[in-house]
């Protein structure tokens, strides 16, 4: 029973490194600790299941809140990218011609290919340098960055906003 035991543990934990979340790291420490029980008590099963259960409820209920909120304020002012507020500010080339909100263009930010509009209406040609002003659902709005004309001040959200970008 040990290695069942270590091996859902080991589990929860490789889960737990791809989302950040805090739920599966105390299923894991749970299952490492009826793995523990399971050296001394082989038999009990039900014990095992009960010191799982516990130590995981514990820590999400206990400690899961106080790593959350340390994790956050680590994080204050730098959320991760792709969350809107990061996008705002971001200098990207546009694939192809970009223009406004009825002729769509697109450009690459972040690896990823995204719908973008020109801010001035006016149509920017493809391979042209702008940045990011405004993100209006899954559009970005762009302005050239070449200073023919000046972007309107960037309106960036506070850290961890989410959200369209008026």
């Amino acid at each position: 029973m040990v290695i069942v035991w270590l091996v859902i543990g080991a589990v929860l934990l490789a889960a737990e490194l791809t989302h950040f979340a805090f739920f599966a790291l105390f299923g894991a420490v749970g299952s490492f600790a009826a793995a523990i029980v399971a050296v001394f008590a082989p038999d009990a099963i039900a014990l095992q299941v009960i010191v799982a259960a516990v130590v995981a409820v514990a820590g999400i209920v206990a400690v899961r809140p106080m790593m959350s909120e340390a994790l956050q304020r680590r994080n204050e002012g730098h959320p991760a990218r792709g969350v809107h507020g990061t996008l705002v500010g971001e200098e990207v080339l546009t694939l192809d011609v970009v223009g406004d909100v009825h002729e769509l263009g697109h450009v690459r930010l972040a690896g990823e290919r995204w719908l973008a509009a020109s801010g001035s209406g006016a149509a920017i040609p493809k391979g042209t340098k702008v940045l990011v002003t405004a993100v209006q659902g899954t559009t970005l709005i762009v302005w050239p960055v070449d200073g023919s004309s000046p972007p309107p001040p960037l309106d960036l959200p506070p850290a961890g906003a989410e959200g369209d970008q008026p």
